[in-house]
């Protein structure tokens, strides 16, 4: 009786780990791409009350290609730089 109980633990402590790696895994995303989903969905709105929405769209554009930029910017070691930590 006392090992399945260890082994439920075990299979919750597991699942835990798996959405906790989620969680980190959707902070990232949200860190590149959070701009362009937000400027998106302020185009969206503003071309569903009927105004025009060229300046929110603009503004994802921008961000989406900040985002690719920052993508496709190789990192290292090297790069590291403590002074922006502070």
């Amino acid at each position: 009786m006392n090992s399945k109980r260890q082994q439920r633990g075990q299979g919750m402590t597991e699942y835990i780990v798996i959405v906790a790696l989620i969680a980190v895994a959707a902070i990232a995303t949200y860190q590149f791409f959070g701009q362009t989903v937000r400027s998106q969905t302020a185009g969206i709105a503003q071309e569903l009350s009927g105004k025009s929405s060229t300046t929110a769209m603009t503004q994802a554009a921008t961000a989406a290609t900040a985002a690719q930029a920052e993508g496709l910017a190789k990192k290292g070691m090297d790069k590291y730089d403590n002074a922006k930590a502070r």
